[in-house]
């Protein structure tokens, strides 16, 4: 489907993404997709903003990925949506009965009537009603850009585990290490509200401004919303180009220089988060090699450590080439769920963590993002992230970390609480 194209400069760029993710919250259903200015050789855009349903992808929670197959084929638009984590029931022979307050579909994608493309001082409309630009153009340069955040009541979150379940969780998960029945596993706990009420627009603003993550995003779906400050890129293609970046070992931050950079360099060469790393990396390359050219799966950067305005996390950068008419479907059903957020071997360390978690995880390690006409795409992992129900008022996040053979019961907790600190301070 073509699109009507026009190009637009802005004295203030920060400006007008302000004013463009204020424009909009008229629409019941957008896509805001940031990377915060972060300096990557992988992005194509700063900003990506999407509004307004003029086709989607009908709720689905059986043979999902063969309908965004016929739905990709049919469009031949850029489309916008997500996988939940729950769709690897449908790719592989799982199951989910754990806790689900969230009744979401296992892949929801969408076709925007209206896109705007930020890239360095360059805004691009795309339109399927290009008579609508000029007039949208005006509109979001008239708002009020400044941030006047509403006061809220503190939300009152719960851990759907106390830190002794949590402990003993780990030390049976530990127990199918020692057996040899995985070597790694991401294990997850959710804290929740179920009687919260939210400006979830203001919240995500809050939680980008701390957070400052390269790929940041905001969704909403009428009731449903997600406020993301993942940090972690899930799968991009580019051509025949794949990267996948897989996030395995975090340390805290600290306002003292010479005690943050020491931090920095002790997590890049502590063994246990090195080998978390390495181990996932395997897993990936694993992946990529079942639909790769043969040979060209490489791994560009191993255990390279990045700082974020919460933490520093350990970043692996895997890549390999493909055919051109291999399918965007393929490439997910041999490598979703994202590595860093199961464990290995991958199916078992699945069914593992299904059955210790007590509740579903739902759009957390999902992932999010948007597929080209061309066929390229670019996807993140929904982690650090909120999820809220407007209609219910039921607010939850997850966190989680990697367990191996090395894993102390008490670190890990400690560890979970250093990812929640950013969505906790922004509720309370």
């Amino acid at each position: 489907m073509n699109r009507v194209s026009k190009i637009f400069k802005a004295d203030d760029v920060t400006s007008f993404k302000k004013k463009l993710f204020s424009w909009s919250n008229n629409f019941e259903v957008s896509v805001y997709l940031d990377s915060n200015n972060y300096k990557s050789k992988i992005e194509d855009y700063e900003t990506i903003l999407c509004v307004d349903i003029h086709s989607k992808l009908p709720y689905t929670k059986e043979k999902s990925l063969d309908k965004l197959d016929n739905y990709i084929n049919q469009t031949k638009d850029w489309i916008f949506g997500y996988f939940s984590y729950d769709l690897k029931n449908e790719i592989e022979d799982l199951k989910s009965d754990n806790i689900d307050k969230f009744d979401i579909p296992n892949i929801f994608f969408f076709q925007p009537k209206k896109i705007w493309l930020i890239s360095n001082s360059s805004i691009e409309a795309l339109y399927l009603d290009g008579n609508q630009i000029q007039d949208d153009w005006t509109e979001i340069n008239s708002i009020n850009s400044s941030l006047n955040f509403t006061n809220s009541n503190k939300i009152q979150l719960k851990e759907r585990l106390n830190k002794e379940q949590y402990q003993d969780k780990i030390k049976k998960l530990l127990d199918h290490i020692k057996r040899g029945d995985i070597y790694e596993a991401n294990y997850c706990m959710e804290w929740f509200s179920e009687n919260s009420k939210i400006l979830p627009n203001e919240v995500y603003l809050r939680l980008n401004e701390i957070s400052k993550t390269p790929m940041s995003a905001y969704f909403k779906n009428q009731n449903f919303h997600l406020l993301s400050s993942s940090p972690e890129r899930y799968i991009k293609r580019e051509n025949d180009r794949i990267v996948s970046q897989p996030i395995k070992g975090t340390s805290r931050r600290d306002s003292d220089d010479f005690i943050d950079m020491k931090l920095m360099k002790e997590l890049h060469v502590n063994p246990k988060e090195r080998s978390e790393n390495i181990m996932i990396v395997d897993l990936i390359r694993n992946d990529l090699s079942k639909f790769s050219i043969t040979g060209s799966v490489e791994v560009k950067e191993l255990c390279k450590v990045y700082s974020f305005k919460q933490v520093h996390q350990m970043i692996s950068t895997i890549e390999s080439k493909v055919k051109h008419d291999l399918t965007c479907v393929e490439i997910i059903k041999s490598t979703f769920p994202m590595g860093s957020m199961t464990g290995a071997p991958k199916i078992r360390a699945l069914e593992i963590i299904e059955d210790l978690e007590v509740s579903t995880r739902g759009l957390y390690s999902g992932a999010l993002g948007y597929i080209k006409p061309s066929g390229d795409f670019d996807f993140s992992v929904i982690i650090r992230s909120l999820i809220y129900d407007s209609v219910t008022n039921y607010l939850s996040f997850h966190v989680g970390s990697a367990i191996t053979s090395k894993s102390d019961v008490f670190k890990e907790y400690e560890e979970c609480l250093l990812k929640a600190k950013a969505m906790i301070s922004v509720l309370q």
